[in-house]
């Protein structure tokens, strides 16, 4: 194809993504991105609506009706592709200049606006649909308005801080932008985000008819009327300031102020509430905008989003021929809190769910737990209790193997014992289809040799969730030796359509998440033993390196035996590698359990809520009262860097995984490491190599060999090479 004939193809399709459609005196503007699955604010899409807009201006219709044609999208956003490839302040100012020209003159027409909205309208697509007169929205479950922005580190900036409190108030407002939240049809139209919330069959035919109905009575120029008392004094000057600082105070409550966004967007919302020029309010939001989209941590968070929308594209394999086997019933051996939360989540995807169990005690704690996860989302109205019946009839119980032979998936969620393991994977085969999946859950066990029980052991493959498994959004896809693709492929999708996030990885100790988890862990020990507080360290984790709870706080939740029983599996796997502290033997001999048990490094009341520190621990373990001698730094890098250490070993050398992007995805979702330092392998890229080598070199000097940097990371440490070449 001729240059010329290109540029007339794409020309031709940018003017097909967005149509005016004659309605007699009303213009259908439908959006249908050539070429894409979702409708997106794109530079070349914003030139359109501005050719649209004007041609529109011109013309004698009297309303106008903004639908998508796209299935579940309305608009999803600006195009992050441009925002991530922008870095100065002049090329945003120019992106936003542009972008609100465009949108003010949407706001401007003189004739009536509705927006019909069905499926995702976020961010930009929010903020556009604002500066309609009207809105109205399908009630299905794929419709959701909001402004996530927060999440990718930038505030709105296509008018949202600005239009969005003037439409449902103060409150309503920063719920939804400081949390990057997006409502429900329902939702919205309670706090009157929308004018109308309808079944979808009816949208495009209510949105004609309210555009057909009001479009002889001129523009609506709709600002917020508190309602109530309470309301009233919360919108009020006195008022106000007592909002703004509430919300300053939950905002530092849930990011501890290292994420600058939410607090920009807040300080925009506060300076720009009482404006009556618009042209002012716009150009102070744009101010902000800039100011955190040039940070590091917006970078990060768009990376990190990019590395999510990277996954839904992946299938688990290398070629590209292997197609993952259609999963309809699914069954979980083991029905205590893991299994019971993995029956719930695949119940909740609309699979049906055969769990077994050796007595009908243990089929009923697995009932009970799905039974509370499904009754939470119930008492927040996320779920009607039709939705709670209809889910909970596709999870049943068995003590022997009816059933199993209709299974296209088992997975072994039972206790943490290899000759148990094994046994019971040798008789789940003999009652299976001979191409069932079996997946185990485990955490630390060897999957191949787990899958010596297996007659086929390409049909073996680990599927590691985190615990809670309704919270935690990774899963480990671990693969054997001898696992097929499509075992892998398969187990990998179902992960997605499970809603999670899936990282292949390779068969070895720990696999990824606990491998690099645990000399973190272990190091916190050493700290211990160093005569540092459980309270001071684990404060300067949370508060000072961003981690979402400390390393005490952390080996509590997770149960204090089986952090002593992976240390011996590590130690006796890692050999020299892994320094078992002398602490270990008397944490046993305590019977410290941590959460579960009420006390660990913190004490617990009845319900799992911590109290305090347990100041009773020290002496159990045989130690002084904590001297508190060491550095904050020194306490935080021998932490984090022996994470690095050992990643550049795994990575590099092992290839657990096969890439830095899968490491820093699986410690963001399966440990919490902080998402505004981009993962743990950005976060060693911008302190560097040979930084964290040198530091290693001199605390392995003083504390021990567990600590030396590892040959790979020596190798990049000789001309500084970062992870991410």
């Amino acid at each position: 194809m001729e240059l010329s004939s290109l540029k007339e193809s794409r020309s031709m399709s940018i003017q097909d993504s967005l149509k005016i459609v004659p309605k007699g005196e009303i213009a259908l503007l439908e959006w249908d991105l050539f070429g894409e699955k979702v409708n997106k604010l794109s530079s070349p899409m914003m030139a359109r609506l501005k050719e649209v807009v004007a041609e529109i201006k011109g013309s004698s219709y009297k309303a106008v009706v903004l639908i998508s044609r796209k299935p579940k999208i309305f608009i999803a956003g600006a195009d992050i592709d441009e925002i991530q490839s922008i870095n100065s302040r002049e090329e945003f100012t120019d992106l936003l200049t542009q972008a609100h020209d465009i949108l003010n003159a949407l706001e401007d027409l003189p004739l009536v606006t509705v927006a019909a909205i069905h499926g995702a309208c976020l961010g930009g697509g929010c903020e556009l649909v604002l500066c309609c007169d009207y809105r109205i929205c399908s009630d299905a479950s794929e419709t959701k308005i909001g402004l996530p922005e927060v999440k990718l580190g930038i505030i709105p900036g296509f008018g949202g801080c600005v239009r969005m409190p003037r439409t449902i108030g103060l409150p309503n407002s920063l719920d939804i932008m400081l949390a990057g939240k997006a409502v429900d049809g329902r939702k919205a139209e309670k706090i009157g985000l929308v004018d109308a919330c309808v079944p979808a069959l009816q949208l495009e035919e209510r949105a004609l008819a309210l555009a057909q109905e009001k479009m002889n009575g001129g523009k609506r120029r709709k600002v917020y009327r508190p309602r109530g008392a309470v309301d009233k004094f919360m919108h009020s000057m006195i008022g106000r300031p007592i909002v703004f600082t509430q919300a300053r105070k939950t905002v530092l409550k849930e990011s501890r102020g290292f994420y600058p966004a939410p607090l920009k967007a807040l300080e925009v919302v506060k300076q720009t509430f009482g404006y009556s020029n618009r042209d002012k309010a716009i150009k102070t939001e744009m101010l902000g905008f800039i100011e955190v989209a040039t940070t590091e941590v917006s970078k990060n968070l768009i990376n990190l989003f990019f590395m999510m929308e990277s996954v839904k594209k992946q299938t688990g394999v290398e070629s590209k021929d292997v197609k993952p086997r259609a999963v309809k019933h699914i069954a979980v051996l083991g029905a205590g809190t893991m299994g019971g939360g993995i029956a719930q989540l695949s119940a909740d995807k609309g699979y049906h769910v055969r769990m077994k169990d050796i007595n009908n005690e243990a089929l009923a704690l697995g009932f009970r737990h799905a039974s509370e996860i499904f009754g939470k989302a119930v008492k927040r109205k996320r779920l009607t209790k039709y939705d709670f019946e209809q889910k909970m009839a596709l999870i049943s119980g068995t003590l022997d193997y009816s059933g199993f032979k209709q299974m296209d998936v088992v997975i072994e969620a039972i206790v943490e014992d290899m000759g148990i393991k094994k046994k019971v994977i040798a008789d789940t085969v003999q009652h299976c289809h001979p191409d069932t999946i079996i997946a185990t859950n485990t955490s630390s066990l060897s999957v191949t040799e787990m899958a010596e029980a297996h007659p086929k052991p390409e049909n073996f493959v680990g599927m590691h969730f985190f615990n809670p498994v309704d919270k935690m959004p990774l899963v480990e896809v671990i693969r054997g030796p001898k696992t097929s693709d499509e075992t892998t492929a398969t187990i990998f999708d179902l992960s997605k359509k499970m809603g999670k996030i899936p990282v292949v990885v390779k068969d070895g100790p720990g696999f990824l998440v606990n491998r690099l988890l645990m000399p973190y862990m272990i190091e916190a020990m050493f700290l211990f033993q160093d005569g540092m507080a459980v309270e001071v360290v684990d404060r300067w984790y949370t508060h000072k390196f961003g981690m979402p709870m400390g390393p005490f706080r952390l080996m509590d939740e997770v149960g204090l035996d089986v952090c002593i029983k992976v240390v011996k599996i590590f130690a006796k796997s890692l050999g020299s590698r892994i320094e078992v502290p002398s602490v270990i033997e008397p944490m046993y001999n305590s019977k410290r359990l941590g959460k579960k048990g009420g006390r660990g490094f913190y004490l617990y009341d009845a319900k799992g809520k911590e109290l305090s520190v347990d100041k009773s621990v020290y002496a159990d373990l045989g130690l002084g009262q904590p001297t508190n001698k060491l550095t904050e730094q020194e306490c935080l890098e021998r932490g984090v860097f022996t994470m690095v250490n050992e990643a550049a070993l795994a990575l590099v050398e092992d290839r657990i995984v096969t890439s830095p992007q899968d490491v820093d995805m699986a410690m963001i979702m399966g440990m919490g490491f902080p998402p505004f330092r981009g993962g743990l392998l950005k976060y060693a890229d911008s302190v560097g190599s040979q930084y964290i080598a040198q530091e290693l070199e001199v605390y392995a000097s003083k504390c021990g060999a567990r600590l030396k940097p590892t040959q790979p990371l020596l190798n990049m440490a000789k001309t500084n090479r970062k992870f991410y070449a």
